[in-house]
């Protein structure tokens, strides 16, 4: 937006905040409009608005932006009265702030927005210190100086336009739009509605962490532009969009430091690691050997530690849990995918076939959609379909009936602008009962037709919905950025609007002030929040469970949440990139999930981290609104698991101490040769048999709280009996 004093010719400049994460300093044109999804006034502008020259979202966008950077209000700029001009498309890495392996930097398609004022003194300036550092008014004389001047920093979107377009003869011989503002204003001379004109950036801009060259400028451009279907970021990435958003992992050192953890991991990988059924000689008589091989190497590349929760299941339920997983994780690639399909009519007609196409045509495949592993699904999806079409009918039928319901509410969710988030909270928990409380009850179905859980447990829906949502939600908390960048959010609007000064919700990325910070913080408390008051009825749910190998398999998700939950309560980067739990922790979680006893433990240990996080914030004086309701959620969690917490504690503390001592020990002494190898071998050796001892010790404090789970064998064989 380039905004003009049509008395003078004096057009208005702003100096970018020194807070701002990207081009800090730099002189600007007045404004850039971001226009956004999901707003009251809509600022998405169809071809039809761009073909015509109306592009009202733009502009509407303009008059935010104006308001919120320079404090012009709203009624003193018409939307009338910006002239659109054209578009175009540059990118620019800002390695004048970062360095020249910045990851920071942009690449847009920008449209450019004249308007005039009859005089400086007719609008009203008060600049959001956030935004704006300083402001002045400049003739096109003043301007080519400051751009002479060495000391001054320019971004590089403005030098573009003004040195291609603005001033002096302009492109093919024309005047500059500023040399003649009457005729910009009042003529199409200067529009042109159809191109996008493409521009690389200044040489100092060039370059970043992808170490980009010149592009755009070359005859090779528009063969350079990424195309439907083309791979963006590291598709070898699971979390943070793919390479695009950073992941926050603790360093090796700090994870070596939790010894605990580190034996917790040795055990789980060497000494007592989740048994693969997968081998069960019933499954290898029932499927095709090559196509459920591609299944199983599939599930771990779409999901790593998911992978091993499902192939510890008992043979009679295993396959048919994994194909389920399949199945609508290829559905749910399809929903993903916000650039393959050519309209949201043509992703919503492929959605509602998909039950009556890929689990029905044994030929079935989808080429170019999604990314990694997942494109790959997607194409080899006749191998699913052939481990599919073996199993029994009333796991195919729950199966379908799931997928067919699921893409109904997908198919709904596709046509809603999700750029802002959902509208409210009952949004939010209706798409996440649609994606997650459906697979819930699929689940409970799919774990009473094996008959290895009572009849009864596939009518739980409500607890099978609760326990979905909670596993979405903490999802979806800790996915903040990366569905921000990728323009699908699902954070509820009724929740972050109530802290975001600015109606967006990206203004919570990177916060740079100790108040921009703050309401940061307190959004993430209070969604923490939400999430928690759903714990009850996941823990009722698991009590339910009676089979050892179906409670593992919901238990073990369910405490990695709790965990994620505590790990972003209060914690700003969530809104730097992706956070995630120790890897040793996450093995520390599965080993604590062989009961009820273990599973309570783990929820008291972590609601108690909660709620003690909230206390000491209280008192350093952060004010949170949702404090008195974390509190209350916490607390409940903490009655519900005060007594198994307490008969499973005491060993645990004991069982820890000693195995990191012995460990520690062992680690730390050296032969009088000096082999450390033989140190190394004589602490596993140690850790081995101190969980031998362990088992042992278990099934003794086992007697005073008998678990009533029973492994699959033993429920089989009862029920044969």
């Amino acid at each position: 937006v380039c905004l003009f004093d049509s008395s003078t010719g004096e057009m208005l400049l702003q100096k970018r905040a020194s807070t701002k994460i990207t081009f800090p300093n730099v002189w600007t044109n007045t404004c850039c409009s971001h226009p956004l999804h999901g707003m009251e006034v809509n600022e998405v502008d169809g071809p039809e608005d761009v073909k015509d020259g109306s592009v009202k979202g733009v502009k509407a966008a303009a008059v935010r932006k104006l308001e919120h950077e320079l404090g012009i209000p709203v009624g003193e700029l018409p939307i009338e009265n910006f002239k659109f001009l054209t578009r175009l498309h540059y990118w620019a890495a800002d390695t004048v702030t970062h360095g020249e392996k910045s990851p920071w930097g942009e690449h847009e398609i920008d449209y450019v927005l004249f308007i005039t004022v009859p005089s400086k003194d007719s609008i009203t300036l008060k600049p959001h210190p956030d935004e704006v550092d300083d402001v002045c008014w400049v003739t096109q004389s003043k301007l080519l100086e400051m751009f002479a001047d060495d000391d001054l920093l320019f971004s590089p979107w403005f030098r573009l336009i003004a040195n291609r377009w603005m001033i002096g003869g302009g492109e093919n011989g024309k005047g500059g739009w500023w040399d003649d503002l009457d005729r910009t204003m009042n003529t199409d001379d200067f529009c042109d509605y159809e191109n996008i004109h493409r521009f690389d950036p200044p040489t100092e801009h060039l370059g970043g962490g992808g170490d980009a060259g010149p592009w755009l400028d070359t005859k090779e451009a528009p063969s350079a532009i990424a195309t439907v279907g083309d791979t963006v970021g590291d598709a070898s990435k699971k979390q943070g969009a793919y390479g695009k958003i950073k992941t926050h992992k603790e360093s090796k050192l700090s994870q070596l430091m939790h010894i605990d953890e580190v034996c917790s991991a040795i055990s789980l990988l060497y000494i007592n690691p989740l048994k693969s059924n997968l081998e069960s000689d019933n499954i290898k008589k029932s499927f095709d050997t090559d196509d459920l091989a591609f299944c199983d190497d599939i599930l771990c590349k779409v999901s790593r530690s998911f992978a091993a929760v499902i192939r510890q299941l008992p043979s009679e339920l295993l396959v048919d849990v994994l194909i389920f997983y399949l199945v609508l994780r290829a559905l749910d690639t399809i929903e993903d995918d916000m650039t393959f399909f050519a309209s949201n009519d043509e992703k919503v007609k492929v959605l509602l076939a998909f039950h009556k196409t890929a689990l029905v045509d044994p030929e079935w495949k989808m080429m170019g959609c999604g990314e990694g592993d997942e494109r790959r699904l997607l194409e080899e999806f006749p191998k699913c379909h052939s481990v599919f079409a073996a199993l029994r009918e009333d796991s195919r039928r729950v199966i379908s009936d799931i997928t067919l319901r699921m893409a109904t509410g997908m198919a709904e969710f596709v046509g809603k602008d999700l750029g802002q988030g959902t509208v409210d909270v009952q949004q939010y928990n209706r798409y996440c009962h649609f994606v997650a409380g459906l697979v819930g009850e699929g689940l409970s179905r799919l774990f009473s037709a094996s008959g290895l859980e009572k009849p009864a447990l596939a009518t739980e829906l409500y607890l099978s919905d609760q326990m979905g949502l909670f596993l979405q939600k903490t999802n979806i908390i800790r996915d903040y950025l990366e569905d921000y960048v990728d323009g699908r959010a699902f954070w509820p609007q009724t929740v972050w609007k109530k802290y975001s000064a600015s109606g967006d919700l990206g203004y919570f990325a990177n916060p740079a002030t100790v108040e921009h910070e703050t309401a940061a913080l307190n959004c993430i408390d209070e969604l923490v929040t939400d999430a928690l008051e759903l714990v009850p009825d996941c823990l009722s749910y698991l009590s339910k469970l009676r089979c050892a190998e179906v409670f593992r398999f919901c238990a073990i998700p369910q405490v990695m949440a709790i965990a994620t939950l505590d790990k972003c309560y209060h914690n700003k980067d969530v809104f730097s990139g992706v956070v995630k739990i120790r890897k040793g922790m996450s093995c520390a979680l599965i080993n604590g999930t062989t009961d009820i006893n273990g599973v309570h433990s783990i929820f008291h240990r972590f609601a108690s981290s909660i709620l003690r996080q909230a206390e000491v914030s209280r008192k350093n004086g952060f004010e949170d609104p949702s404090y008195e309701r974390t509190v209350k959620a916490c607390t409940t969690i903490l009655e519900l698991t005060e007594t198994e917490a307490k008969r499973s504690g005491s060993s645990v503390v004991g069982s820890t101490l000693m195995l990191s001592t012995a460990a520690v020990g062992c680690l730390t002494y050296k032969y009088p040769n000096g082999s450390n190898t033989t140190a190394l071998t004589t602490a596993i050796a140690s850790i081995g048999m101190f969980s031998l001892f362990k088992t042992s010790f278990m099934k003794y404090v086992g007697k005073k709280g008998v678990s009533s789970l029973m492994p699959a064998s033993k429920l089989t064989e009862k029920k044969e009996g």
